[in-house]
């Protein structure tokens, strides 16, 4: 088994591993939702997936309803959504979204990290056009009749499904999240996660050795407070 393969599971795991870390980025998951669409979640489908992946990370009621009060009051911080491109070493594109009070900061923060592991930061376009923006929901296999399913999420976006593990991954455009996310919601399907994702078009695969390589510029990018998510084109397949 692949070092890549063992790193796709790990990851997963890692990724609420540190629960101070996860919150403060859940808050500021919120906060760009309530920004963007303000604090009531029938009416603002982002904040309603910020709030499920919430609970998803378990992360109490009363932190997440405080998240919201402070992101919709006067005094809330003024994050802006940033997203940087580069590439690892051996060739691997990476993009690095974050959310960030202060820009300068959070540059010369994901320069230096991608400096100190082989790689280097690009500009604004020099690898996003190799990735897809999709909306991706993960739901339980089990209980569902998936055929008749996808004939009626199709109406609503959907492009394609995978099973992962005991989970069923349904994609769609990104600009369809809101859609499926309903469509989902009035056939009572709960999801145990909803993003918005860069899909790689291509992937690449590497060697173990310079896998590791790789994976510490990931581990050092998604460690950053500033950081939300990580994505990359090297091949995690087995």
């Amino acid at each position: 088994m692949g070092r890549a393969f063992e790193f796709r599971k790990e990851r997963k795991f890692k990724r609420w591993a540190g629960m101070a870390k996860t919150f403060t980025r859940i808050g500021r998951e919120i906060a760009l939702a309530v920004k963007a669409g303000g604090d009531n979640p029938e009416y603002n489908s982002r904040l309603r997936m910020a709030i499920q992946n919430a609970k998803t990370a378990n992360m109490p009621k009363s932190n997440i309803e405080s998240a919201i009060k402070k992101a919709s009051g006067k005094d809330a911080e003024n994050f802006q959504e940033v997203v940087y491109e580069g590439y690892a070493a051996h060739g691997i594109a990476v993009l690095v979204e974050t959310a960030t009070d202060n820009p300068t900061r959070t540059v010369a923060n994901v320069r230096m990290h991608f400096d100190r592991c082989g790689g280097a930061l690009g500009t604004s376009g020099s690898v996003s056009f190799m990735f897809n923006r999709k909306a991706v929901f993960k739901v339980k296999e089990a209980g569902q009749n998936w055929e008749e399913l996808e004939l009626e999420l199709i109406d609503a976006g959907l492009e394609e499904m995978k099973k992962e593990e005991d989970e069923m991954v349904l994609y769609s455009d990104f600009k369809d999240f809101g859609t499926m996310q309903k469509a989902l919601e009035d056939l009572k399907i709960e999801t145990s996660s909803a993003q918005l994702e860069w899909i790689p078009t291509l992937t690449k695969k590497v060697g173990d050795a310079e896998v590791e390589q790789v994976i510490k510029l990931i581990d050092r990018l998604e460690e950053d407070d500033d950081v939300l998510n990580v994505f990359h084109t090297m091949d995690m397949s087995e």
